[in-house]
């Protein structure tokens, strides 16, 4: 069985920071990419960061860009979003994603959430002001 298995959320004043990982199993996601999203009450869910299989491509939402981080360890089967200067917007559920696109960048598609093979379950971030 495919999971994937998001932690590291929780609450956290604003200015602060958080580390996230997606830890995979059930699959060999190494020549997956692997995207995160969110989701905040009442609204859609948005793309937040991306990263191609071997990690040398990243992709950020400008809302989060220089803030957060995206990186993985396919040694661990492991993808990390690390935020930094975590404001009272970035309040939401986030999930991890995987995406079955092969090794041609081309084939990468970050933002389009429909591209997106397999979903973790989620993990909520909190930032109080």
């Amino acid at each position: 069985q495919v999971q994937l298995v998001e932690s590291g959320g929780g609450l956290v004043q604003a200015g602060g920071s958080l580390r996230l990982s997606c830890a995979a199993s059930g699959r060999t996601f190494s020549s997956d990419s692997m995207g995160w999203f969110r989701q905040a009450p009442g609204k859609e869910r948005e793309f937040v960061a991306g990263i191609s299989w071997i990690g040398d491509y990243t992709y950020y939402a400008d809302s989060v860009k220089g803030r957060f981080n995206i990186s993985r360890d396919n040694g661990k089967n492991t993808v990390y979003l690390q935020k930094e200067s975590l404001k009272p917007e970035d309040t939401a559920v986030y999930y991890c994603a995987a995406q079955g696109c092969g090794f041609y960048i081309g084939s990468y598609y970050p933002r389009d959430s429909a591209k997106y093979d397999y979903w973790g379950q989620r993990t909520q971030v909190t930032v109080s002001s």
